[in-house]
């Protein structure tokens, strides 16, 4: 059984299928994540089929895991279900607007983490996407989101064929503030990332990219202000679209 202290990112996976049964009672499993009011306010997309995650991988850059994993989920943050129960219940719903998109992400998301863990205790691997919230309207057409839904986090699930090797963690120091926050200055910053950047494949990385700092590799190639900026406007645009904010 894997623990948390030994997880992986796992990419390549075999051709073992995810049984239903296995995948089904996973799920079930995790719907004893913490959730705001005992409301679930997520749903989750199962693809299996090869021509649905072919239609998927150009929303995920075509990474190979998303064709090549046994199968494909879709964390959605979902208040329709909701919603409409309210509506056939006598109830008047008020969820179409930006608190409750943060609510049922939240939930999506504790949901998910839940859900890999449980996976990977079973000794199946996961990669987590982030570039869900990226292309989300594309995510949206292809598995047909209604309006209150929104896609939020996708990982590919399989069996592994890989082992690869630990990625760094910065030391818990950098994260930990006793009762109020401690700003950063200089010196903390050298003492907690120092490290990282001397690891050999991160001085690797910043060669290879032509930099002179692995935050350079980050601000000016991975992550830019540009990219940012440009994303940020879709996702607001698509969070309108799917009823979540109003102009």
């Amino acid at each position: 059984m894997k623990t948390i202290n030994s997880r992986k990112t796992i990419r390549k996976y075999t051709k073992r299928d995810v049984s239903e049964s296995l995948l089904r009672a996973l799920l079930e499993k995790a719907e004893r994540t913490p959730t705001m009011g005992n409301l679930q306010l997520y749903s989750v997309i199962v693809t299996r089929k090869a021509e649905m995650k072919a239609k998927l991988a150009p929303a995920h850059f075509n990474q190979p895991m998303v064709e090549g994993a046994s199968v494909v989920l879709t964390f959605c943050a979902d208040f329709r279900r909701t919603t409409l129960w309210a509506e056939n219940r006598n109830a008047t719903p008020g969820y179409d607007n930006f608190l409750s998109f943060l609510n049922a992400a939240t939930d999506s998301l504790l949901y998910c983490q839940t859900f890999c863990n449980l996976a990977e205790e079973e000794g199946l691997g996961t990669c987590f996407l982030g570039t869900t919230i990226y292309n989300s309207k594309a995510i949206i057409d292809a598995l047909q989101l209604p309006r209150l839904v929104m896609p939020v986090a996708t990982i590919t699930l399989g069996w592994p064929d890989e082992d690869p090797t630990l990625s760094d963690r910065l030391p818990v120091d950098s994260i930990i503030h006793n009762e109020t926050y401690n700003d950063y200055t200089p010196a903390r910053i050298d003492a907690f990332y120092t490290p990282k950047e001397q690891l050999e494949e991160n001085k690797h990385f910043v060669e290879i990219n032509n930099k002179e700092t692995l935050a350079q590799v980050f601000t000016d190639l991975r992550y830019t202000k540009e990219a940012n900026e440009a994303m940020s406007k879709e996702l607001l645009k698509t969070l309108e679209e799917q009823g979540f904010t109003k102009n």
